[in-house]
């Protein structure tokens, strides 16, 4: 069951897709943050998905303050305003927005108490982000770019990934062995930092899979992805 709400933030109203199992009962909550074309038909699809397997979802429109309601094209000039987008974002609203999330979640009679995040390519930025300053019981983390350097104003002033020590959940990140986006290096220098760090953490590399292969229906890594994600829910949040 899908629907638009409505969410107060400091900075006004933020809307939100809402995923709820039809039946009756009390649920652990997930926020699914978007990638860089805002809350799309894809991302609406991740957030049911979730919301059958047993969970109340939030896909929340991080995009609120430029564009509230946005869905952006796959095309050179979507991906060209998704950037410009991108470029308003800040870690303080980024981080109001999943705490007013939460909250929403938390107060709900459907759910639990519990919250977990699923982020996808800047969402999974954003989702890793967030698990370094909020209580998050687990993250999941879809193919997140610009971690290891400052080339985007939320990873600035130093590297997102120098905030991972704040880590307190479990955080499980998944990203193909393709991904133009999140080299080798790159790879290794996330799995490095939570190791040092000591977070509890699980590194999935998806042989053969390309950046953002989770929004291609088509794609056949798509299930093997399924079978992560929900175990990681299931470990994090029953």
């Amino acid at each position: 069951m899908g629907e638009t709400v409505s969410i107060q933030t400091p900075d006004g109203p933020m809307g939100a897709y809402l995923a709820r199992p039809a039946a009756p009962g009390a649920y652990p909550g997930v926020i699914v943050a978007h990638q860089l074309f805002g809350v799309t038909e894809d991302v609406r699809a991740v957030a049911d998905r979730i919301a059958r397997g047993g969970y109340v979802v939030l896909a929340p429109d991080f995009y609120h303050r430029a564009e509230p309601g946005v869905e952006l094209p796959v095309t050179d000039e979507g991906r060209a305003r998704g950037f410009e987008l991108m470029a308003t974002l800040s870690r303080t609203g980024v981080l109001e927005d999943v705490q007013a999330a939460a909250a929403h979640l938390a107060a709900r009679e459907d759910t639990t108490g519990a919250v977990g995040m699923v982020g996808l390519s800047l969402g999974g930025h954003l989702a890793y982000l967030a698990a370094t300053r909020l209580d998050l019981t687990v993250t999941v983390v879809l193919y997140a770019g610009w971690l290891t350097g400052t080339e985007i104003p939320i990873s600035r002033p130093e590297p997102t990934l120098d905030l991972t020590a704040g880590i307190k959940g479990r955080l499980v990140y998944i990203v193909g062995d393709r991904d133009h986006v999140v080299t080798a290096e790159h790879r290794a220098a996330i799995a490095d930092r939570l190791r040092a760090e000591g977070v509890a953490h699980e590194m999935v590399v998806v042989e053969g899979a390309p950046h953002a292969f989770l929004s291609d229906p088509d794609s056949p890594y798509q299930e093997e992805t399924w079978r992560h994600i929900e175990q990681a829910l299931r470990d994090g949040l029953a």
